[in-house]
């Protein structure tokens, strides 16, 4: 049978992986693509989305989000507020739960094999960073930073190798913590998996 998930649990892995985020973002940053730091938020962010699933996820990584608009110092370099939000950081920011949603939406319909390697979990993190975090931090450029869209793909293409990487480490841990609480997403466990309720295999 499917594990039931509790409320009180799905708000502290929630809250644990906002604050998780926040100390990614905090971390030594590296300025080498002009507004934008390169900082370790990717990584956290996608495996928000790739360990909590959809849901949680996304919840997880907005919290983080609401909370520096609301004023917490939890942005990188230690920034906070409304201003950050309509700044040249904004698309990436505003694309964050969205990857982190889009990256759990597919793990959690990942075969429960599939759901143990880390190239599909490493697939789905690579492809949720592309479709909002690149996307939507490109559009901010635009609109905040006064570039061309030349310029911004070319400002993001500084990111592209440290996002790889970012990725498989993400897909590794995210693989990792799958195999050591297998219900994390509600699903079956290993054992479960494994046989139906007669005790037969499953085909």
């Amino acid at each position: 049978m499917y594990s039931t998930r509790r409320p009180g649990t799905d708000i502290a892995l929630i809250a644990a992986f906002a604050a998780f985020v926040a100390a990614c973002a905090l971390l030594p940053a590296i300025n080498v693509a002009g507004p934008v730091p390169i900082t370790l938020q990717t990584f956290a962010v996608l495996l928000s989305g790739a360990v909590l699933g959809a849901r949680r996820g996304f919840l997880a990584v907005l919290l983080y989000v609401v909370a520096g608009a609301a004023g917490l110092p939890i942005f990188s370099g230690g920034a906070s507020g409304l201003a950050v939000l309509t700044g040249p950081t904004a698309g990436y920011l505003l694309g964050f739960p969205l990857a982190a949603g889009l990256c759990g939406l597919i793990v959690e319909r990942l075969p429960r094999r599939t759901l143990l390697s880390a190239p599909a979990i490493f697939a789905a993190g690579l492809f949720s960073s592309a479709v909002f975090i690149h996307t939507m931090g490109m559009a901010g450029l635009v609109l905040r930073a006064d570039m061309t869209w030349g310029q911004a793909f070319t400002t993001d293409q500084l990111f592209w190798i440290g996002d790889v990487i970012k990725n498989v480490v993400m897909a590794l841990v995210a693989t990792a913590v799958h195999r050591a609480f297998p219900d994390l997403l509600g699903r079956r466990s290993v054992t479960e998996a494994a046989t139906v309720e007669d005790g037969s295999p499953v085909t």
